[in-house]
């Protein structure tokens, strides 16, 4: 079962108000971290040098001389890019009131092990077959949080969803402007046929299984939305309870790894386009970090249409998932229970704030590219552009890690069948449905983009 912060007090988490949220909530400080680093890479540029000296970009490698070599050469960025994340992770866990001598210890290990693996994935034979950071990480977590026992100190720095939050942000950054306004009508109007369609399969299974109306609705949120973030928000908006929570959140992170596997053998298999195949990885994926490992396995084309996709055509609806069914809940299921407050604040509080910071940050880079001549483009996307994806890989790559280490499958069986085989339902329509529209009926359009 899934553990990372996503348990207890923090799966159901408390509500801020004013301005408090702003240093209180996960959302607002991946903005607050994407958004400085897309600022700093900036005033760098501005000033005549470039953020790139803290990626830490480790050369691709056939032999030990060539590894040694390189390591040696980027040995000070690394140890930059360190204290870079260490010290901006370790103010937002301080407010997030996380014990942060904890955060720190565990956060050199996770760091460390993310220097590893992304060494691995720089060998030539890792690239060979498209063995990318964040997907070694996933496997590795996998292994060792099913085999040894996580020490509490080290799960204080397994901030899944801050981190794939954090790497959103600095994926606005990577995306013009003019792309997201331009494909955002077609989709928002897929995504929502799908998020619909996903939704109802598996509430109505479920429902006719016996299982709780709420549970029903938080696993059909789970696998219809936004994954980990969308169970959390509408479990929380519909007083779902906190062992239902982590259950959907488990399917989740369950069917997210499946599909990272399933998706890119039968987009390979299929000899799909590389824009059709982001849109149906946007579609059909159930979590941002595992979606965008598989995208990118098929170049920027598709990472671009999988984070339209995605981000733009489901995740930010969230907010509109919590209003509607919180209402559902408070008018029908709850009765005479207090529930919670159906009103229209409950859109901005059940916003995913994230995707703000992603907004903002394609906002910032697409000025700048407006700004310039074609020449200085060139020299924008080398100094800003390309250092930013590689901030943003080293995010997903703690995501991915922090993910794998968190999942138990072992405790997953104590639950029963019967959720499992609610949400396998929504996956089934989930994955064919988003085949037809992706490929069949909008396969043009993707492949154009």
């Amino acid at each position: 079962m899934h553990k990372t912060n996503l348990s207890d007090e923090r799966a159901l988490p408390t509500i801020q108000s004013g301005w408090a949220e702003f240093i209180r909530k996960e959302d607002w400080w991946a903005v607050w971290i994407g958004l400085f680093l897309v600022i700093l890479a900036v005033v760098l540029w501005s000033a005549g040098n470039s953020i790139k000296v803290l990626t830490a970009q480790i050369p691709k490698w056939g032999g030990i001389h060539t590894l040694t070599a390189a390591l040696s050469h980027h040995f000070g960025s690394i140890v930059l890019l360190f204290i870079t994340f260490f010290i901006l992770f370790s103010i937002a866990v301080f407010f997030l009131r996380v014990k942060l001598s904890q955060f720190v210890s565990g956060f050199i290990v996770l760091f460390i092990l993310s220097v590893l693996i992304n060494i691995f994935s720089s060998w030539e034979w890792a690239q060979r077959y498209n063995l990318e950071a964040p997907l070694i990480a996933l496997a590795i977590g996998l292994v060792i949080s099913n085999i040894i026992p996580i020490p509490d100190w080290f799960e204080a720095a397994l901030r899944t969803e801050l981190y794939v939050k954090v790497g959103i942000v600095l994926l606005g950054a990577t995306l013009p402007f003019a792309l997201i306004v331009k494909a955002g009508p077609v989709a928002i109007l897929q995504a929502t046929i799908i998020a619909v369609v996903t939704f109802f399969t598996i509430y109505f299974v479920g429902s006719k299984l016996g299982l709780d109306k709420r549970f029903a609705a938080t696993l059909g949120a789970g696998g219809s939305i936004c994954g980990v973030s969308a169970s959390i928000a509408v479990g929380s908006s519909i007083k779902a309870k906190k062992e239902h929570v982590s259950v959907s959140i488990s399917l989740v992170v369950i069917w997210a790894i499946v599909m990272i596997f399933a998706l890119s053998l039968m987009i390979k298999w299929l000899k799909i386009p590389a824009g059709p195949a982001g849109a149906w990885i946007g579609t059909s994926e159930f979590a941002d970090a595992a979606g965008i490992t598989a995208a990118s396995a098929f170049g920027d084309k598709a990472l671009t249409a999988f984070t339209l996709m995605k981000v733009i055509g489901r995740d930010i609806f969230i907010g509109v998932w919590c209003f509607i069914l919180a209402f559902i809940s408070i008018t029908r299921w709850e009765k005479q229970e207090e529930g919670t407050k159906a009103d229209a604040s409950e859109i901005w509080r059940r916003f995913p704030k994230f995707v703000l910071g992603f907004f903002a940050a394609s906002a910032i880079v697409t000025i700048i590219f407006a700004s310039v001549s074609t020449a200085d483009a060139d020299v924008i996307n080398a100094d800003i552009v390309a250092p930013i994806k590689e901030l943003r890989t080293w995010a997903f790559t703690f995501c991915f890690l922090s993910i794998g280490l968190t999942t138990r499958f072992k405790q997953l069986t104590s639950v029963g069948w019967k959720p499992f085989v609610a949400f396998s339902s929504g996956v089934a329509v989930n994955v064919v449905l988003g085949y037809i529209l992706s490929i069949l009926v909008l396969g043009s359009y993707w492949a154009n983009l």
